[in-house]
């Protein structure tokens, strides 16, 4: 019974054998009749030739080169050179301010500076044969001086104020005697009038001679010696003028009583001057007798000392010290001066680079203030791209491009990169990350601006005398990772890919060139590529 049992097993196993290879043998078939069948299509060759891969991206023309430019000095705008539009020069003035205050300022700096200059080398040159005799010279007048106040009066001084008293005195009796001499009658009117002038005088006189007591016995704590002894000489010399005057105002009214008015009035002036020049010598006399008063020896003892320092300057040379000091006011005049020219240049706006003016923001007679005007040069032009994260790894700097502008889309201008943005550029609220990448324009006649939009293809890989089929001739196996051909005669053969472009692919291995492919139900290797990604760098 056992043995029944094992026997049915036994065939029950082999039945299930034969049906796995029974299906296994029709499975091959079927391949082999799938493969071997006739199928129609496009039949397309392997061949040799070129290929390239790009990269798409859009972006603006800009100016590599801009500038917005405002005043170093703040002032009224004068003249305005330019207008928006117009080309310029680097270096060529495009506005001024008003300069009349510094161009004087530019001047009074210039003589300040001849100054200090001129003192420098007073100090630094020796003193001159001649100007040391005249320092001598003054040192001797100086002591001369303080030693003849300093000894007091002489009998031969004495005895000269004395002998000028007395001539003034016999000139005073003469012109008294011419007086009385000319005395004759006058007019009752004439009269009157020289009454009332010789009234006027006495008036005086007593004023005066009241003054002169008040200030003998003026005592202060306030007041100098000194300066109270000059107070006396004063009002005693115009205590004398006015009796003088009072004399001759007695003599007028003598003469008018007695005599021809006009020699009258000669003659009383002559009494007059007399009698002023006898009360100056008499006033003279007794200084003389007197001597020299403190103050006048302080003065003098103060004129030989600045003379001595004058000589000692003059023997030693400047010092150390001094000549420092010039040297440093100097430069400090120097510094003045080259500011004040600093400031007077930049009251002239000039353009630092060739080029042209975009914007002119301020009028003639405006303050300036801010930037007045703005300017680019339209040689620096170039198109910054905005180039997704994933496509910036196969940017690399002096990549060939080829750009096409909105404006101009069938004029193709070459281009390639220049730079790269090191820190990447993220859209608000889109969380798209882009990278600036930077591409120098190649020649064109096209009259390009800033602004304009325009499309860039980024060469991102080349191949020379590579194999290459059609896309639409590769079937893909995803899933696999794998990629397969159809030959004309129906054979199913793997294939390796390489670089590819909007149309072929590299075959890197499975073909030759010349082999003729089936294109009928083929699924494109490029199904669902996305154009500018570039997944593929085989070799």
């Amino acid at each position: 019974m056992k043995k029944l049992l094992r026997n049915k097993w036994i065939l029950i196993g082999l039945s299930g054998l034969v049906l796995i290879v029974a299906l296994f043998l029709v499975r091959q078939g079927q391949r082999s009749a799938a493969a071997q069948a006739p199928q129609t299509g496009d039949i397309v060759t392997a061949f040799v030739g070129d290929l390239s891969a790009s990269a798409t991206a859009s972006g603006n023309i800009e100016a590599a080169q801009t500038a917005e430019l405002a005043l170093l000095q703040n002032g009224t705008i004068a003249e305005i050179y330019v207008a928006v539009g117009d080309y310029v020069n680097a270096g060529e003035p495009l506005l001024q301010l008003e300069t009349a205050v510094l161009q004087r300022n530019v001047a009074n700096a210039e003589q300040t500076v001849v100054i200090q200059e001129t003192n420098l080398a007073v100090l630094q040159e020796p003193a001159t044969a001649a100007d040391l005799a005249a320092a001598e010279a003054n040192v001797a007048s100086a002591a001369a001086n303080l030693a003849d106040l300093q000894d007091g009066p002489n009998a031969n001084d004495i005895a000269a104020a004395e002998a000028d008293v007395r001539a003034a005195q016999a000139d005073l009796n003469a012109a008294y005697a011419r007086l009385s001499s000319l005395t004759a009658a006058a007019a009752a009117d004439e009269i009157a009038a020289a009454q009332i002038e010789l009234e006027l005088a006495q008036t005086a006189a007593t004023q005066a001679a009241e003054q002169h007591s008040t200030v003998l016995v003026t005592e202060s704590d306030y007041i100098s010696e000194d300066q109270l002894a000059n107070m006396e000489l004063s009002a005693r010399t115009a205590a004398l003028q006015t009796n003088a005057e009072l004399q001759a105002a007695q003599e007028t009214l003598d003469e008018l009583l007695n005599g021809d008015p006009n020699s009258i009035a000669a003659a009383q002036a002559s009494v007059s001057l007399a009698n002023a020049s006898l009360k100056t010598a008499e006033l003279r006399l007794q200084q003389v007798q007197e001597g020299a008063s403190a103050a006048q020896i302080a003065q003098a003892e103060a004129t030989l000392a600045a003379a001595e320092a004058t000589l000692d300057r003059l023997v030693r040379g400047a010092s150390d010290e001094q000549i420092a000091i010039a040297e440093a006011q100097l430069i400090q005049a120097q510094t003045n001066l080259a500011r004040a020219e600093q400031n007077l240049g930049n009251a002239t706006l000039t353009a630092p680079f060739d080029g042209v003016i975009t914007a002119v923001r301020v009028s003639i007679g405006e303050q300036a203030s801010g930037v007045v005007v703005e300017m680019f040069n339209p040689a620096s032009l170039e198109l910054v791209l905005d180039v997704d994260e994933v496509d910036i790894r196969d940017i690399i700097v002096d990549q060939q491009a080829v750009i096409t502008l909105e404006t101009w889309p069938d004029e193709p201008i070459e281009a390639s990169v220049v730079s790269i943005a090191p820190r990447n550029t993220a859209a608000q609220g889109s969380g798209l990350v882009t990278y600036a990448v930077y591409l120098a324009l190649g020649d064109t006649e096209l009259p390009i601006r800033m602004g304009m939009t325009a499309n860039a293809d980024l060469i991102t890989a080349q191949r020379s005398d590579v194999l290459l089929v059609p896309n639409r001739a590769i079937t893909p196996d995803r899933a696999a990772g794998k990629y397969f051909v159809t030959r004309a005669d129906g054979e199913v053969v793997e294939v390796t890919i390489g670089l590819r472009d909007d149309e072929n692919t590299q075959i890197t291995s499975g073909l030759e060139a010349g082999d003729e492919l089936l294109v009928a139900t083929a699924v494109p290797v490029d199904e669902g590529f996305t154009p500018g990604r570039g997944p593929f760098s085989g070799n």
